[in-house]
This record gives C-alpha cells, sequence and structure tokens, in this order.
C-alpha cells in the first residue's frame, strides 16, 4: 500500500526514523516521539512517500494527531495501513541524494555535494581545473572546451564560458557572457550584464558591470567599466574609471574601436569616445570625443624651487619630524 524513500543517515539526529521487522516498514517515528533505542537507528525518512491510489483515502482518513506536537504526520499513514492489514515497504538510496536541511551547517554539506558534482561534470566536459576543491560553479554554467580554471575562482548564476578561455585565480563571476579565448584575472570582478568578445583581457583588480567589451579589448588593472561599451581592440589604461552614476541615474560610456584610453582617466558619462580616439593620461573627460582625435583634461605642472624645504621649515619650525 505504501512504499518509502529512505536512506542512511552518517548523522540521524533530526530525522524521522524507519522502525522494520524484516522486510517490512511497520512506522516512521519522528525524532521528538522516538525512544532512546529508535534514535539510535540510521535508516531515515526521506520524506517521499508512495500510495495506493485506490486505498490512499482510506489509509490517510485514520491518522491521528496523538503525538508531542498534537499535529496531523503524513508519516503514520504507514502504522494506518499495518492496522489494516496491508504491507509498507521501503527503498533506499544514498544520503546525499535526499539529505534534509534543517541547519546552516547542513546547507553547508549539501552544497559540498552539489560542487562536488558540479567539478566532476565540468572536467570530464574538458575543463581543466587546477584545484577542483577551491573552484566553486553554478549549476547553469556553461563550458566550451579547452576552458582552463585557477584555483580560488567564485562563478555563479548565469555565466558562459567559451573555447580556450582561461579564468585566473581569485577571480568572481556572475551573469556574464565570455568569449573564445579571453583571459580574466587574477582577482577580477565581472559583475552581472558584462559580455566579452573573443581575445578580450581583463587584469588583476579589474571590475565590470553591464558592459560590453567587444573583441581584444584589454582592461588591464585597476579599472572600473560599467555602464558602458567597448570597441574592439581599444586599450583601456590602469585605474580608468567610468563614471556611470550621477547620484540620481545611471549613464551610459561608449567608447569607439581601436581606442586608447589613459591611465588614472575618469570618464564621466554620459559621454562617447570615438573610433581611434587618445585620451591622456590623468584626464577627466566630461565631453564626446571624435574619431581619431586626442583629448587631454590636465592642468600645468608647476616647479616651486626648494619649495619642499620652505615647506617643512614652515611646518616644524626646524625641527625634526616626529617618526
Amino acid at each position: 500500500a505504501i512504499a518509502a524513500l529512505g536512506f542512511r543517515a552518517a548523522d540521524p539526529t533530526g530525522y524521522g526514523r524507519f522502525i522494520v521487522e524484516g522486510a517490512r516498514l511497520v512506522a516512521i517515528r519522528e525524532q521528538a516521539d522516538a525512544s532512546e533505542a529508535e534514535r539510535r537507528i540510521d535508516l531515515c525518512n526521506a520524506g517521499v512517500m508512495a500510495i495506493d491510489g485506490r486505498r490512499a483515502l482510506q489509509i490517510l482518513g485514520q491518522i491521528g494527531n496523538a503525538n508531542s506536537k498534537g499535529e496531523y504526520y503524513l508519516t503514520d499513514a504507514v502504522e494506518s495501513v499495518r492496522k489494516q492489514g496491508w504491507e509498507s515497504v521501503v527503498i533506499e538510496t544514498s544520503e546525499d541524494e535526499v539529505r534534509g536541511i534543517n541547519t546552516k551547517a547542513q546547507l553547508a554539506e549539501a552544497e559540498a555535494v552539489m560542487q562536488a558534482r558540479l567539478r566532476k561534470a565540468a572536467m570530464e566536459a574538458g575543463v581543466t581545473l587546477i584545484a577542483p576543491e577551491t573552484v566553486y560553479l553554478a549549476a547553469d554554467t556553461v563550458f566550451g572546451k579547452d576552458v582552463t580554471i585557477e584555483p580560488f575562482v567564485v562563478i555563479g548564476p548565469g555565466v558562459s564560458i567559451a573555447d580556450g578561455t582561461v579564468i585566473h585565480s581569485f577571480s568572481h563571476i556572475v551573469q556574464t557572457t565570455l568569449g573564445k579565448n579571453v583571459s580574466i584575472g587574477p582577482y577580477a570582478r565581472l559583475r552581472p550584464g558584462t559580455s566579452l568578445g573573443d581575445g578580450a583581457r581583463i587584469g588583476n583588480f579589474v571590475e565590470t558591470k553591464a558592459a560590453t567589451l567587444e573583441a581584444g579589448v584589454k582592461v588591464n588593472h585597476l579599472s572600473y567599466i560599467g555602464d558602458a561599451t567597448v570597441g574592439a581592440n581599444s586599450n583601456i589604461g590602469a585605474g580608468t574609471i567610468t563614471c556611470n552614476y550621477d547620484g540620481f541615474k545611471k549613464h551610459k560610456t561608449v567608447i569607439g574601436q581601436g581606442a586608447f584610453v589613459g591611465t588614472n582617466s575618469s570618464l564621466v558619462a554620459p559621454v562617447r569616445i570615438g573610433n581611434g580616439a587618445y585620451i591622456g593620461s590623468g584626464s577627466v573627460i566630461t565631453r564626446d570625443v571624435p574619431d581619431d582625435a586626442m583629448a587631454l583634461e590636465r592642468n600645468q605642472q608647476t616647479i616651486r624651487e626648494g619649495g619642499a624645504a620652505r615647506y617643512r621649515e614652515m611646518k616644524t619650525g626646524g625641527k625634526k619630524p616626529e617618526k
């Protein structure tokens, strides 16, 4: 009349226990109602039960609430079946297939099982995981051929990685599409809405968000590219920031193909940098730059001979500064 799914628990605490006599299941005892002997049983209830539909209403109608919580337990259907002279049986599966999650520790255990499966599946599909136990994947991660992932990489939901791409250590990627032969990191963060074309390079301590970087784009270090489109084969220098938020709304930065943005530049959106344009290092760009133009925004450097010595004299009165 009933087939109940069970498993052998390494730690049965908290689970309902299967009480069996030979091959028959005679009762399912909840933790709160179990005796000390019953609590030592490791054959536990997985919470899945098949009931003969022709007899289901008769079985369920006899369930009472004579228990420590005064609740109606579906598990009492087994004893209902026994009283009517019918049989219940146990179908066993592995704990990993049906483990319950009632605590944060159990959640972590279930996550570990899932990660082990995802890593194994990835490697069987041809992905090279340098240190598999340190890589965290999502169930929907899509891999191309010959992908390499170095240690301590976290890949969240919605990530697609094409052939030949390498993800270096300590990178974090979510809702991102990576083209072929892309290089990421180390220490890169790719946030939702990022799309990288074939051969793009994202270096250390670079963050992207809602950004499309076309084929061959290089953003090698210490930059933030958000709400932006960067044309093919452009180079974004270290420390470049797309200033996309004005305190109220997000704005878009568009950089053309083959553009060169010098180090430590701030591109204040909305702004457009033309194809082949050149932005001098240290510039704050607030207006559109035409194709093949050079933009430089920088105050003239001044040198005051002896100025440092005079400044120290003013601040210390000729005394040596405190260490």
